[in-house]
């Protein structure tokens, strides 16, 4: 419900969190909150290799 109360895909900020959780500081984690990621890195989000396969095929 956070990401659709600040204008962020769900599914988007779900598949790119759970990519760079494993490499982003703890120091920092406040940074992939939905409100703080939108600002971050909506603009360059990760994609999954799944999503690269079913772009391929539509």
């Amino acid at each position: 419900m956070t990401c659709r109360l600040h204008g962020i895909n769900p599914h988007t900020y779900l598949v790119d969190v759970l990519q760079r959780v494993s490499l982003h500081p703890a120091a920092a984690v406040e940074d992939l909150t939905p409100r703080a990621w939108k600002d971050k890195f909506a603009g360059n989000f990760l994609t999954s290799d799944l999503s690269n396969m079913t772009e391929s095929k539509g």
